[in-house]
């Protein structure tokens, strides 16, 4: 018979908690002082003789504290321009009716239409097709970085999504990239190349980007007309061409050597013929070619741009093309909409309250008596480096147009041409990885080497003044013989 015998554990010594510390109060950080600071001043001259009055000062203590929640906190964007704009109105200060108006502005719904047309554009696989048939025809890395690039810029007049476009470059780089192995610094000036060329070729249609709705949207609110579809392809497409090239050449000869850059190859092997063109692509081509020719002949049809592009992503979404309206709705990025309307209708209450025209009196009153090419240097300047600041491009034309409209009047320039110089200025965001998500993307992609943080700031250095020199160059020269002068 088997016995069991049972032991017992020792007890362990009681312990004696320590009486909990109260908890301490955090100190409030020094920045958000400043912040604080800065609003009741800004608001607290408003109210001085001479100024926008108490409804310029509420509107100015709003903006200032959006603007510093953009910069110094982790909030949401579009929950910090809501959050202003409803406080607005609950002040007396904006109007509802013109709050919820915003929303319902052409420009939204353009750009809700524009990805509709996109995301049928991408179904179809013609954007894979279209991607592909360029680099297979390289000779040379020069080439290679060339044809890259024209396939970019064609790409910005059909898929209005910077980040969009970039998703859609991936596998291409990443395709090169494996090609490539053996040579590191081209598959690291790639890596630069495309996202880089992916920014600076938005600036070619009024839909590349949020931030042109936005700008157009508080141009045509402060002056009765905006610079709308047609006119800004006539102007921004020649911009995107120079501008996209001259950023291959740049990365070219800072990331390569010459012997990389003359090196020839073949990738026909990596991007092989997809055959003839099936109906669901050639319906999806025929689709978007109507709709681009609707839009740049708006003056001898007379329909609005939304309209157009409302009935084409309507009929994309029609058998037998391949995207249907609750797939294609779910690719708009809502959250980027109600952003558009919300700093839109903050920029309209800047300007309408006077605190905008006061703010820029204030502000760049040294350069008012300044010959005109000093006031579109000093607006170029300021729009390139505000990416260091505000990294959100929506939140960047919101806060730089009002204040640039109301210094254009005061100089005797038009301030469809100072807006337009200041939005595509503003384009560039390449400096550190998180001013832009085209950069922040490639930055970090598995099993692929990209760039460093050290890669970013050597390329800015080179590409910031020389892109600001040639906004500013087409600006005095190329727009004026395109119908838009600095000086009316």
């Amino acid at each position: 018979m088997t016995s069991f015998v049972y032991t017992t554990r020792p007890e362990r010594p009681t312990r004696r908690l320590a009486p909990t510390p109260p908890p301490r109060r955090r100190p409030v950080p020094k920045r958000l002082v400043v912040v604080a600071a800065v609003v009741a001043c800004l608001s607290g001259a408003a109210l001085l003789p001479g100024g926008p009055g108490l409804d310029g000062a509420v509107v100015l203590a709003v903006f200032a504290a959006a603007v510093a929640a953009w910069v110094l906190t982790d909030l949401d964007d579009t929950w910090v321009a809501l959050a202003a704009v409803c406080l607005l109105a609950v002040a007396g200060v904006l109007a509802p009716a013109e709050l919820f108006a915003t929303l319902g502005a052409d420009l939204v719904w353009l750009l809700i239409a524009a990805f509709v047309l996109a995301a049928g554009l991408t179904r179809s696989g013609l954007v894979d097709r279209f991607v592909a048939v360029l680099p297979a025809r390289a000779r040379s890395v020069r080439g290679l970085a060339h044809l890259l690039a024209v396939a970019l810029v064609v790409s910005s007049l059909a898929v209005p999504s910077t980040s969009g476009r970039a998703a859609l470059a991936v596998p291409v780089f990443t395709a090169l990239a494996g090609v490539l192995a053996g040579m590191p610094r081209v598959v690291r000036a790639l890596a630069v190349l495309f996202p880089t060329v992916v920014l600076l070729s938005a600036v070619s249609t009024l839909i590349g980007a949020g931030a042109h709705l936005v700008a157009d949207q508080l141009l045509q609110q402060a002056t009765g007309e905006g610079i709308g579809f047609v006119r800004w392809l006539l102007l921004g497409l020649p911009l995107a061409v120079v501008a996209s090239h001259l950023s291959v050449e740049v990365v070219l000869r800072l990331f390569t050597t010459r012997e990389d850059r003359r090196a020839r190859f073949a990738l026909r092997g990596l991007f092989p013929p997809k055959g003839p063109w099936t109906l669901v692509e050639k319906l999806a081509a025929a689709t978007v070619g109507v709709v681009l020719a609707l839009w740049c002949t708006e003056p001898l049809h007379g329909l609005p741009p939304a309209l157009v592009g409302l009935v084409g992503a309507l009929a994309m979404t029609v058998r037998p093309h391949q995207v249907t309206p609750g797939a294609a709705l779910k690719t708009v990025p809502w959250s980027l909409l109600l952003f558009t309307a919300a700093t839109a209708a903050l920029g309209s209450a800047l300007v309408a309250s006077g605190a905008a025209g006061w703010l820029a009196d204030a502000a760049l009153s040294p350069v008012r008596a300044a010959p005109a090419w000093v006031v579109l240097l000093v607006v170029v300047v300021v729009s390139t480096a505000a990416h260091l600041a505000v990294q959100s491009r929506s939140a960047r034309s919101s806060v730089l147009v009002p204040v640039v409209i109301p210094l254009a009047l005061a100089t005797g320039l038009d301030p469809a041409a100072v807006v337009f110089a200041a939005t595509a200025a503003a384009g560039f965001c390449h400096t550190l990885t998180s001013s832009a998500k085209p950069v922040a993307l490639f930055s970090d992609l598995d099993g692929v080497p990209t760039y460093s943080p050290r890669d970013l700031l050597r390329l800015s250095a080179v590409l910031a003044p020389l892109h600001g020199a040639l906004v500013v160059a087409f600006a005095l020269l190329v727009w004026p013989a395109l119908g838009l002068p600095l000086v009316p």
